[in-house]
């Protein structure tokens, strides 16, 4: 197992956040950290993955680990079912099309609750389309402060809400 996603299990369990959203299931490694960690705060991981395949092998892992009970894994086009989500959030991890960033960041952002946090992977690789004006964008804002973890080369940004807009 990967270990640069424990970043996200001890982000959720220092935090005792318990309404966790992911964008970008693939496999399902990440989700598998994330629920981890919500399965000693009692809380549950919605994940959104497109591809078919990829949604397969992730609920596979999900059950071969024993925690498919804190997930709720959906087949679906984050781009539209993002902004159907109600929320309130406090986790947040995105890893998908990295264009699209800052779209997630903008839907998501009045539904994660002060205290929660936004991340998401590949902030170290700012030559990607879309990540360097998503940290900018993000960076930018009064109510976020953004750092970027580097256990991982890619990175990882992570953006706390520390107020209202």
């Amino acid at each position: 197992m990967n270990f640069k996603w424990k970043v996200l299990y001890d982000l959720v369990l220092k935090n005792g956040y318990k309404k966790a959203l992911g964008i970008g299931t693939s496999k399902g490694i990440s989700a598998i950290w994330i629920a981890w960690a919500l399965s000693k705060t009692g809380g549950k991981l919605i994940t959104i993955e497109i591809d078919e395949d990829r949604y397969k092998k992730a609920l596979a892992n999900f059950k071969e680990t024993g925690l498919s009970e804190y997930i709720d894994a959906r087949l679906a086009d984050a781009h539209e079912l993002v902004e159907k989500l109600e929320g309130p959030f406090d986790f947040v991890f995105v890893d998908a099309d990295k264009d699209w960033s800052k779209n997630y960041f903008t839907a998501l952002a009045p539904k994660i609750v002060v205290g929660g946090c936004f991340t998401a992977h590949n902030a170290r690789n700012t030559g990607m389309k879309g990540i360097k004006e998503f940290l900018d964008y993000v960076k930018g804002l009064p109510n976020f402060k953004t750092t970027i973890d580097t256990t991982s080369s890619s990175g990882i940004s992570i953006s706390y809400k520390i107020a209202e807009d």
